[in-house]
């Protein structure tokens, strides 16, 4: 038996749920996994495994500019980003101080490194993409990550290493680091069964991500689908806060149905049924329905799949543009 440490970053809810099925892997292993992290996503985690122990690590709190244009916040981010990280490889030695492991996985918190065990880095980003205006700074920004990189025993690329894959430039674009391998995808719905539900909506749309663009994403997908005959199931991606339902009329028999967030059992129920999904074009969300084998019905035009970056966030903008290519 194995002890492994698994904390993802808490940036939107892609990160956590990506995350699950290497839990469940060490769990049917017979290994002692311990979750750490901050925020949505480490409460997504433990909502889901109750019965395992979770440390709180440096909390993270970026905000996006209401605006296109990210380029200030993205300065006002860097020195953050610097500092959580140093909070975060201080929170892991006190951390080491209670206990060893035998594997740490950090899915893209640069300050969990460590000497004293394997430790394993999760990135699906190997080539850092800057906003338009600051694109200089993209050399800078590789130097910078290849160096975070290299602290690391292993960087794993959730994706295939074949010319067929989901990431595309992303992680596919030489030089890669000496330590990194191509994992496969990750996706929530690899152990997750698919749940019954009386209801079948027309289109589904699930948003994460930071603020305030994610809540500006939810009032505009409101405002369009009180227009439509279409019925709407859309997911907030909220963990905290209360979990009640809210219903809004529009020209279909269930209208629009809002829900903070939503099993992945009843979340692969309702995906699979709708003709329409809606979505941020955010990395795991491509893997999860790569497992679904969306892309490929979209490809096919059986069903529409929007793919909406998040404004000013050249890697979403880049998928976007990678994968609405052929899912119209």
């Amino acid at each position: 038996m194995k002890r492994i440490l698994i904390a993802p970053l808490n940036w939107g809810l892609g990160h956590a749920s990506r995350c699950l099925p290497l839990i469940v892997r060490h769990l049917r292993a017979g290994d002692e996994v311990v979750l750490a992290g901050d925020g949505e996503s480490l409460m997504m985690l433990t909502k889901r495994f109750p019965g395992l122990r979770a440390y709180p690590l440096a909390p993270l709190q970026l905000r996006y500019s209401s605006g296109k244009s990210q380029i200030g916040a993205v300065i006002k981010m860097l020195p953050k980003l610097f500092i959580w990280a140093k909070a975060d490889q201080q929170a892991l030695q006190l951390i080491l101080q209670r206990e060893s492991f035998d594997l740490i996985i950090s899915d893209n918190r640069p300050g969990l490194y460590s000497d004293r065990c394997t430790t394993a880095y999760i990135t699906h980003q190997i080539r850092i993409l800057m906003p338009s205006g600051l694109r200089w700074m993209e050399p800078i920004a590789q130097r910078l990550h290849a160096r975070l990189i290299r602290r690391f025993s292993a960087c794993w690329i959730p994706d295939y290493e074949a010319e067929s894959n989901l990431s595309g430039a992303l992680s596919h674009t030489p030089p890669l680091p000496n330590n990194a391998r191509f994992i496969g995808p990750l996706s929530r719905f690899e152990y997750e069964a698919a749940e019954e539900a009386p209801e079948h909506y027309d289109a589904v749309a699930i948003l994460s991500g930071l603020e305030p663009h994610r809540s500006i994403l939810e009032k505009q997908l409101i405002a369009e689908y009180k227009q439509k005959k279409e019925s709407l199931l859309l997911i907030r991606g909220k963990i905290g806060g209360p979990q009640t339902a809210l219903h809004i009329a529009n020209g279909s028999s269930l209208g629009i149905t809002i829900l903070p967030t939503l099993s992945s059992g009843l979340m692969r129920t309702h995906l699979m049924r709708a003709h329409t999904i809606i979505s941020r074009s955010g990395y795991s969300s491509i893997m999860d329905y790569a497992e679904l084998g969306l892309l490929s019905k979209a490809e096919k035009g059986e069903i529409t799949l929007r793919l909406i970056p998040t404004p000013g966030q050249p890697e979403q903008e880049y998928l976007a543009k990678k994968w609405n290519k052929n899912a119209q």
